[in-house]
């Protein structure tokens, strides 16, 4: 138990704000509410204090679509969904699949039901939607609400292996989007667009889309592990210093453990929550401290070890999260 609230922990309720063109749906409000499952008084009250957006769907001719140049395999599994069929990554090549963490209580989660249904019946065998619920309640409670909802898609009820192995989920409703070659391609946190979606899934499956397509390097923005690739960090100012002092400051960015509550490292802080004020501090008093110990040669800098399950935190504010391209 005590294992898997550990993992789970840090899941909240909230919206991912603009990326590069794939703006989150307009009216939605982010939250900071984090929660341990079975949490069913912070759980209504961020249900209470979500509004659901109405009606807003981004031009195609404005839409940005983004995949990783590095996507890394689907972390396998095999489990069994509601309906007691088999559900494997190995059943998944040559498919694209979006992998939708949700639960039933979560009101973005199910205002974007049925545009996964849509997209399911749009696409058929090509696409393939699973839905991983983070629910406490029994999975006979979630099979009725999906039952009561209409979801044609399996759905299986998460664990704390399948989510660590996912590098945490920051927010709900979280997508990971998954190429033919089963390699993820893209992580959504947050509401977006249908439009986004179909166009993502039109791409991957060769077909002509009304939409720009950019890739880039997963420097942290889908699996945190790859966080230590990163070479700019949102809020840290890194002008000015050498090449050795800057690999000296992202060495102790990396190594070092954010105080914030969040079990990250300050460079996972500050790509997954870059409003953190407390990663923001922290990281840029390294580099005063890395400028001030090289006019020192006596002295050196001793990183921190941060812990081995870092899980991904809420956000302190509503966040706009910087473009993939350039974390």
């Amino acid at each position: 138990m005590m294992a898997a609230a550990a993992a789970l922990t840090g899941i909240v309720i909230g919206f991912a704000a603009t990326r590069a063109g794939r703006a989150p749906l307009a009216g939605a409000r982010a939250h900071s509410h984090s929660f341990h499952v079975g949490n069913a008084s912070l759980r209504e009250t961020a249900a209470k204090e979500t509004d659901l957006p109405q009606d807003a769907q981004p031009s195609d001719a404005d839409l940005v679509i983004q995949f990783a140049n590095n996507p890394q395999p689907a972390p396998a599994f095999l489990m069994t969904d509601l309906a007691g069929k088999p559900v494997s990554t190995a059943d998944w090549k040559g498919k694209v699949v979006i992998l939708n963490f949700w639960a039933t209580w979560c009101p973005p989660c199910q205002a974007e039901i049925p545009m996964l249904i849509d997209l399911a019946n749009r696409y058929k065998d090509k696409l393939e939607i699973v839905g991983v619920s983070v629910d406490d309640s029994t999975p006979a409670e979630v099979e009725d609400f999906v039952k009561q909802m209409g979801m044609n898609y399996p759905i299986v009820m998460a664990n704390a292996a399948l989510v660590q192995e996912y590098g945490g989920v920051p927010a709900l409703p979280t997508a990971f989007v998954i190429n033919e070659d089963t390699k993820v391609v893209q992580k959504h946190v947050g509401l977006f667009p249908e439009t986004l979606y179909d166009q993502e899934v039109r791409a991957l499956l060769h077909m002509s889309v009304d939409a720009k397509i950019e890739t880039f390097e997963d420097r942290g923005q889908i699996f945190l592990k790859n966080a230590a690739l990163a070479t700019d960090l949102p809020g840290v100012d890194l002008k000015g210093l050498t090449p050795e002092q800057k690999k000296a400051v992202l060495k102790e960015l990396n190594t070092k453990t954010c105080t914030c509550g969040c079990r990250l490292t300050l460079a996972q802080c500050r790509i997954v929550d870059s409003p953190c004020m407390t990663s923001k501090k922290l990281a840029n008093e390294v580099v005063k401290q890395i400028l001030s110990n090289s006019s020192s040669p006596n002295t050196t800098v001793r990183p921190t070890t941060a812990p081995g399950n870092a899980t991904p935190h809420a956000p302190e504010t509503a966040r706009t999260l910087p473009a993939p391209a350039g974390q």
